[in-house]
C-alpha cells in the first residue's frame, strides 16, 4: 500500500496503535476487517489533507483589469497588497492591468493575451457587454478562474463576484435623500461613468425604484459617459444645471466629485445633500470639507479576500464556498473608519 507518511501519522488518524497499522501496511494477519478500513480511511484523509496544504502553500499569479479612474485603481493596488499577506502560506503575486478608459475590443484582446499566456486567475473590472462575457467563457473553459470585481457580469460564466450589493447601495442612497428633503420639491442630479456597467446600472434601478415608491415628488437628472474623469463629468454636470434650476441634490454614482461640486459652486447653486461612492482620497478630503455629506463605502479588502478565496477554492478537491458581499457603510464626517482615516 504505497503512501508517504509515518507510521505514527497514520495512527494517530485512525485512532490505533503503531503495530495495528504495520500489520496492515504489510498484510499480516490479525486485523479485523472494521480496523484495517479505518487505517485505509485514515490514509486517504492524511492525502487529502496534504493535497490541501499543497495548494495552500502555492505560489498564485493573477491577473487584475481594470477600467476605472486613477484614484480608484490606487485603491484598489493597496487593498491586492496589504491582504495578499493575510493569506500565508499561499502566495498571490498581481500583475495590475489599469486603464481609465478601454474600448470592450481592447478589453477582450488583452483577456485573450493573457489566456494564451497563462495566469493562475483574473480579476476582471469591466462592462457587461456580449463580447466581454464570451472572452471570459473561453476563459473559464481554459480552466483560469476569473472573478469579477465591484461590477458583475451576471451573463458570464465567471468563478464568483466580489464586491457589495449593488441595488442595495442604490436604495440606501434614496432612503438618505429622500428623509434629509423631507417632502419638500427635489430635483437630484444623477451621475454615472457610463451605463456600460452593471454595477453603475444596479445601483441606479435601486435608486429610482425607492425614491419612486417613497418619495414620489423628488425628479431626477441623469448625466453619464463621463467615465469618472473630472474634466468631462464637470462639464456634463454643469450643461445639467444650467438646464434644470431646480437641482438640489446629487446622488453620484460613477465618481468624478470634485469637478460636480466645482461646477455647483461655479453655477451659485447650493447643494443640500451629497451622496458619493467609495472612501477614495479624494472623497476622504470632500467629505471632511463638507462638500459631501455622505459616502456609502465598502471595504475592498473584504473583496480582495473573496477573490483570493474564489481563486483557492478551484484548486481544492471540494466544492468552493459562495461569494460573500462586501457590507456597505454610511461614512459622515463623524465616523470616518481609523483604518482609512
Amino acid at each position: 500500500m504505497a503512501h508517504d507518511f509515518l507510521v505514527k501519522d497514520i495512527a494517530f488518524q485512525a485512532g490505533v496503535s503503531t503495530a495495528t497499522v504495520d500489520r496492515v501496511l504489510n498484510g499480516r494477519a490479525g486485523v479485523r476487517r472494521q480496523t484495517e478500513q479505518r487505517v485505509r480511511a485514515a490514509i486517504g484523509e492524511l492525502e487529502k489533507q496534504q493535497g490541501g496544504l499543497e495548494v495552500q502553500s502555492r505560489k498564485f499569479a493573477i491577473d487584475v483589469v481594470m477600467e476605472a479612474p486613477a484614484r480608484f485603481t490606487e485603491t484598489v493596488r493597496q487593498a491586492f497588497e496589504s491582504e495578499a499577506a493575510t493569506f500565508m502560506p499561499s502566495v498571490f503575486r498581481s500583475r495590475f492591468h489599469f486603464s481609465e478608459t478601454m474600448r470592450a475590443q481592447d478589453i477582450v484582446s488583452h483577456l485573450d493575451r493573457i489566456r494564451l499566456r497563462g495566469t493562475d486567475g483574473i480579476v476582471l473590472k469591466a462592462p457587461d457587454v456580449p463580447e466581454v462575457s464570451l472572452a471570459v467563457v473561453r476563459l473559464e473553459q481554459a480552466g483560469i478562474p476569473v472573478v469579477t470585481l465591484v461590477t458583475d457580469l451576471p451573463n458570464a460564466p465567471r468563478t464568483a463576484y466580489a464586491g457589495a450589493d449593488n441595488r442595495a447601495a442604490g436604495e440606501t442612497a434614496a432612503y438618505l435623500i429622500g428623509e434629509r428633503v423631507a417632502g419638500a420639491p427635489a430635483t437630484v442630479l444623477v451621475t454615472l461613468s457610463s451605463n456600460r456597467f452593471r454595477g453603475e446600472e444596479e445601483r441606479e434601478i435601486g435608486f429610482r425604484r425607492t425614491l419612486r415608491d417613497r418619495y414620489p415628488q423628488a425628479n431626477l437628472v441623469e448625466i453619464s459617459e463621463g467615465y469618472g474623469h473630472d474634466a468631462a463629468t464637470g462639464a456634463l454636470a454643469a450643461k445639467a444645471l444650467a438646464s434644470h434650476p431646480g437641482i438640489n441634490a446629487a446622488y453620484s454614482i460613477g465618481g468624478g466629485n470634485r469637478a460636480v461640486v466645482a461646477a455647483f459652486k461655479a453655477a451659485g447653486r447650493s447643494c443640500g445633500i451629497y451622496i458619493a461612492h467609495d472612501l477614495d482620497a479624494e472623497n476622504l478630503a470632500l467629505l471632511r470639507e463638507g462638500a459631501i455629506h455622505f459616502v456609502l463605502h465598502h471595504d475592498l479588502k473584504t473583496d480582495v479576500q473573496t477573490v483570493f478565496r474564489a481563486i483557492l477554492n478551484r484548486q481544492r478537491p471540494r466544492p468552493a464556498q459562495g461569494s460573500r458581499l462586501s457590507a456597505v457603510e454610511v461614512i459622515t464626517p463623524y465616523n470616518i473608519p481609523a483604518r482609512i482615516g
